[in-house]
């Protein structure tokens, strides 16, 4: 289920925090169609096909386009929209809030705080503790499962090293 890191993918990074602005040219280069269309063209993946609609695994969920931190699979619920949902960004600014009138609508779009990449939009009909929704598009999203991240970073070192 996880996805490795792009190998023609110079922008993606799970550690670096730095903003980044590529040409719309550059993106069509190191994204994979389907994930272009997502990210840089606002589209939308067709609901049930995300093979994150369903998924349980406990970790970490990471733009796809960058690498940024989106959310944590605790905030996952089943919302029944057809996409994967959460009711909760990692931090604050791992999410950029848009106001989205498209298709005679309105929305608030939800976008990569780090590369801008388009990722759904945030409604307010979710759970507890926040009441959102963040209805995500799962092309865009990387995944990592919890005890990887946490060996990276060296949680599992023994007491006193």
């Amino acid at each position: 289920m996880e996805n490795e890191k792009p190998t023609n993918n110079p922008v993606y990074n799970r550690v670096d925090s730095g903003k980044v602005n590529l040409t719309e040219a550059e993106w069509k280069k190191i994204l994979p169609a389907d994930v272009y269309y997502i990210a840089r063209q606002k589209g939308t993946e067709r609901p049930w096909t995300s093979k994150f609609e369903n998924f349980k695994e406990i970790g970490t969920y990471y733009c796809l386009a960058c690498g940024n931190a989106l959310f944590k699979s605790d905030t996952k619920f089943d919302s029944g929209c057809g996409w994967p949902s959460f009711y909760e960004p990692i931090s604050k600014g791992a999410i950029i809030y848009t106001p989205d009138h498209s298709h005679g609508m309105t929305r608030t779009e939800v976008q990569c705080g780090r590369c801008k990449a388009h990722l759904g939009h945030v409604f307010e009909d979710g759970p507890p503790p926040t009441g959102l929704r963040y209805c995500i598009n799962g092309v865009i999203l990387d995944f990592e499962k919890a005890k990887e991240a946490e060996k990276k970073a060296g949680y599992n070192k023994p007491a006193g090293e």
